[in-house]
């Protein structure tokens, strides 16, 4: 489904608040993964002001607590509650206790966490390579999980934070954990987000029959999160001519925060589903990276990588044995 002709009033330089201003979510359920830092504390702040009640799934309760008093502090009256739980998508036995202890409908998915460009090899307890495994394992086994809190709920939508990195590779399916190439932080990281947008692609083809959307995005140039917390200067500085990537201009935590919560509560996307968004908007088709500062490539929205994708991952959740390092 194409997104309505109508000229957005939103764009790059958009803020969260100005995105759910007017739109009313009281009673309506939201988790927003991965909001004790960054865009995932905007998203959450957003929700809650237009009256959702918000779940922050972080893996460090403490710092969500904090987060959590923090932002009722400043909401105003009639928002939302905050609820914090303990969620680490590179635990599936976490996870699992996330799921279980759901009840009731779930309004609103957003697949927010993530870790980007670990310098070194690094695996999960079972043996999944750590980008791939947290950014995307992690979040398919979670919203495979709450599919029927989210088909309970008539008209869901699960937003999945993916990012421009996803030009730096699609997935390849023949060695997703690094065992045959060598390892490389910006290919690892760039196929967990490629697998961001097909988990889109997929979740939209198969539950819509239960009333769900399910769009992915690019937040924007963001310097102000933990994202990079793994990134020491000189690779921060020598970004571009590493990636051979150039970034996009930069904005503030509320302005990156803006196109997830477009795509997880405004009315201008409604039934807009299985695409791939940026600056709130639709990206466009790349056909390349060089000189790509936005826009979408062709695999990460092809329909039979996401069945692929699905397919693989159920199997990953399902059965993952403890490989050798």
């Amino acid at each position: 489904m194409s997104v309505p002709q109508t000229p957005s009033p939103f764009g790059a330089s958009t803020t969260a608040a100005e995105v759910i201003d007017g739109v009313d979510l009281h009673g309506r359920r939201a988790v927003v993964t991965g909001a004790s830092s960054g865009i995932g504390v905007e998203t959450a702040r957003a929700l809650a002001a237009a009256g959702a009640d918000v779940t922050l799934a972080v893996r460090n309760t403490t710092a969500g607590a904090r987060v959590a008093a923090d932002i009722e502090a400043e909401l105003p009256s009639g928002s939302g509650k905050l609820t914090v739980a303990q969620l680490d998508l590179a635990d599936r036995s976490i996870v699992a206790t996330f799921v279980a202890g759901w009840t009731g409908p779930l309004h609103i998915l957003v697949c927010n966490a993530g870790v980007m460009a670990l310098p070194e090899l690094t695996r999960t307890p079972d043996g999944r390579e750590t980008q791939f495994a947290v950014n995307h394992l992690g979040h398919f086994a979670l919203a495979v999980g709450l599919r029927p809190a989210l088909a309970e709920a008539n008209g869901a939508r699960v937003v999945s934070v993916s990012s421009i990195g996803h030009l730096f590779s699609p997935v390849v399916f023949d060695d997703l954990d690094y065992r045959f190439r060598p390892y490389d932080p910006w290919t690892s990281y760039g196929q967990s987000k490629t697998a961001n947008i097909l988990f889109a692609v997929g979740a939209a083809e198969r539950w819509a029959d239960d009333g769900i959307t399910a769009n992915a995005l690019m937040p924007g140039n963001v310097g102000d999160t933990s994202l990079a917390r793994h990134m020491d200067p000189d690779q921060l500085a020598g970004f571009i001519e590493t990636t051979g990537l150039a970034l996009p201009p930069a904005k503030n935590v509320e302005q990156g925060a803006a196109t997830s919560v477009l795509l997880a509560a405004s009315p201008m996307v409604e039934g807009i589903t299985g695409r791939y968004f940026e600056d709130c908007a639709q990206a466009e088709p790349v056909s390349q990276r060089a000189d790509a500062v936005a826009g979408v490539a062709p695999y990460a929205l092809d329909p039979e990588n996401a069945a692929r994708l699905w397919a693989v991952s159920e199997e990953l959740v399902r059965w993952s044995p403890t490989l050798p390092a």
